[in-house]
């Protein structure tokens, strides 16, 4: 290690973990601040559900689920995945002494689905490789002349300016750390910063649901059904809330549904509820007639349509729906949404520092020596591991630029 080549990473999420680890590796002394009490808050919560690393579909495919093609024109985001690919991601967990699997999802767990490994692992990594950990450091700026601010459990502390990796994360799951407070720090130091916005998150319905349907059904899985929206769609399943709906399938839409809804005030989206029976088939069942039985008993023998679809159906097409009507519903359920949740409960976030703010080393063209990586950034993801695959990559990028422009 070389201390006259001294570099700080301001955020203990993947991202910057990942930035001090080359810059570690190549032989920098790193100051790693988290204001948290430890690291990798949000990663160990990921890490609940299986920790989800990355995913293996085929890479011109699995890069085109970001959406960075108009805030990127110079396609960094790329440029960082192409050097930090998901079979890349998979050697360096391997090299932690974490073994990965595919799933039948295609999405790649580490053996063990647990997160606390990897990151204790990771951490003791950085350790060993020199990087010196500050926690309960919460980053509030610059001074005048460069220094930079930090609030601590004992005050304020000023540290010398340094070449400065920036990762602090967007707005969602602010209990954790990422709460967007940087957001007008980087404004007043005339960064661009798009809107933070929910991302991967739920929406509330128009006009909410009944209350026979949330006390009866709230909580429950919708599946298996097929989400049809702005041209696209995609089968899965999907949670009903209290006011809405949230869920895997609902995720994979929620970018087109929040614009739209950002723009129109609404967005309907139609679910199939009988995704493997063709709609000629519904439409020649449904035409012999429920004879003698109720309508919930003729759905239930017909198409095995039952509990909370059948409720859904209800609830949009009222008690007695006319037979051309429910023809169509069974196949195309329109629901309209009105609101994405807030931020705070979504997944992730969208928006950020602009691409444009930055030089092609990631570093803030108006603030030279600070650089940006992670979901600090203005790109968006879908979950199934292309959220961490990029701010690791990302904060590999910007470690890369650091040491190419200091």
């Amino acid at each position: 290690m070389n201390p006259s080549r001294h570099a700080v990473v301001i955020g203990g999420g993947p991202a910057g973990l990942a930035a001090a680890e080359v810059l570690s590796a190549a032989g920098w002394a790193v100051d790693l601040y988290e204001a948290m009490p430890g690291p990798g808050r949000k990663f160990l919560l990921a890490g609940r559900g299986g920790l989800n690393l990355t995913h293996s579909e085929p890479y011109g495919r699995f890069v085109e689920r970001y959406a960075s093609v108009q805030v990127d024109p110079a396609g960094r985001l790329r440029q960082a995945l192409d050097a930090f690919t998901p079979d890349d991601l998979r050697s360096w967990a391997a090299s932690l002494g974490i073994e990965t699997f595919v799933g039948s999802s295609g999405r790649v767990f580490p053996s063990e689905f647990k997160a606390a490994p990897m990151l204790r692992a990771w951490l003791a990594r950085l350790h060993g490789q020199g990087v010196r950990l500050h926690t309960r450091h919460r980053w509030r700026g610059w001074q005048a002349e460069g220094a930079l601010r930090f609030s601590t459990p004992e005050g304020e502390r000023l540290l010398p300016a340094a070449p400065t990796v920036l990762a602090l994360g967007g707005a969602s799951w602010p209990r954790l750390g990422s709460d967007g407070a940087w957001v007008s720090v980087l404004r007043d130091a005339l960064v661009e910063v798009a809107p933070l916005v929910p991302s991967n998150c739920g929406f509330d319905r128009a006009g909410g649901w009944s209350e026979h349907l949330r006390q009866s059904h709230a909580g429950q899985p919708v599946k298996p059904v097929r989400l049809s929206f702005a041209g696209r769609s995609q089968q899965g399943e999907f949670v009903l809330t209290d006011t809405g709906i949230e869920g895997s399938l609902v995720y994979a839409f929620s970018a087109a549904l929040r614009d739209t809804i950002a723009r129109d005030g609404q967005a309907t989206l139609h679910l199939d509820l009988l995704p493997q029976t063709p709609a000629d088939q519904v439409q020649a069942q449904l035409a012999r007639g429920q004879g003698r039985k109720s309508l919930a008993s003729f759905l239930k023998s017909q198409f095995k349509l039952a509990g909370l679809k059948t409720a859904l159906l209800y609830e949009v097409l009222g008690a007695s729906p006319d037979p051309a009507a429910l023809a169509a519903a069974l196949k195309a359920l329109p629901l309209t949404l009105c609101a994405p949740r807030p931020i705070a409960e979504a997944i992730s976030s969208a928006g950020g520092v602009r691409f444009d703010s930055l030089d092609e080393h990631w570093q803030l063209r108006s603030r030279p020596g600070s650089f940006v990586a992670g979901e600090m950034l203005d790109w968006e993801a879908p979950t199934g591991g292309y959220l961490l695959t990029a701010c690791i990559a990302t904060g590999r990028a910007a470690a890369r630029g650091l040491m190419a422009e200091v």
